[in-house]
């Protein structure tokens, strides 16, 4: 099946690399009509925009942080003023810091739920009302984690922001369903991205080593590539996906429920 995005708008977060970047490209090659790309390093943010623009898409780049209150209003304003609306949201970035209940304090509890739940809220805030304002309907993906549903100790934190998204997520589709704007999860599972990288070779000490053992561990033999989620999500967000809306797809290789 071949996806298409008809000249619809993308504003797609976290996307100058892992799992945002290989969304904006494939919706790049799905025809998508613009898009707005951002993250917080402007020289690689500015080389992925030219690299989409290539492929026939038109593509701004937006430094911005998303910790900061104001940046959910200001890339949203940024895509309108160049692209005339937004017709897609992809709220893609994320912050994946450990903290248990043993080690948290509250500047884990600020950052995380700042990135990965606020900013996706007040997005998506902005995002509906333009897509209400023109009465064309429009369609939100918002990239969560399998660790919503429990998580790991030391993902404590982490995986309630992302649950407080999910429910975000359902309560959103719900509200603007008759605005004919869906609205859809995905529970990512355990993913190869350079973000995962540095974090377990470096930050958790496991070496060069981690990613043979951990594609060895899984039953398909391999981590979740980012070409992988980014092929949900641009279903997700084309008309192929038909009313789908309020889902939560749980993306994993291991059965929820299942004892393993």
């Amino acid at each position: 099946m071949e996806l298409q995005l008809n000249g619809k708008v993308a504003l797609v977060t976290g996307s100058t690399q892992g799992i945002g970047r290989a969304i904006a490209e494939t919706l790049a090659r799905s025809g998508a009509g613009g898009l707005l790309i951002t993250g917080r390093e402007k020289v690689r943010g500015d080389a992925v925009a030219a690299e989409l623009s290539q492929l026939g898409t038109p593509t701004i780049f937006v430094a911005a942080d998303l910790a900061d209150p104001a940046t959910p209003a200001l890339l949203a304003q940024a895509c309108i003023d160049r692209f005339g609306r937004i017709d897609a949201l992809v709220n893609a970035a994320g912050l994946t810091d450990r903290a248990s209940f043993l080690d948290a304090d509250l500047d884990d509890w600020a950052s995380l739920f700042a990135v990965n739940a606020r900013a996706p809220f007040f997005l998506m805030q902005a995002a509906i009302a333009d897509m209400k304002k023109r009465g064309q309907g429009g369609a939100i993906v918002n990239i969560l984690s399998i660790n919503a549903h429990c998580g790991s100790p030391e993902l404590a934190v982490y995986s309630a922001s992302k649950g407080a998204l999910a429910t975000l997520t359902k309560n959103a589709a719900n509200a603007h369903r008759f605005d004919r704007i869906r609205v859809n999860g995905i529970n990512v599972g355990w993913t190869d991205t350079p973000a995962e990288r540095a974090m377990q070779a470096d930050t958790l000490g496991n070496g060069p080593g981690w990613l043979d053992a951990a594609n060895a561990s899984q039953p398909f033999g391999r981590l979740f590539s980012t070409s992988d989620i980014a092929n949900l999500a641009v279903f997700l967000l084309s008309d192929a996906a038909g009313p789908m809306t309020g889902t939560l797809v749980d993306q994993e290789q291991w059965v929820i429920g299942a004892n393993r």
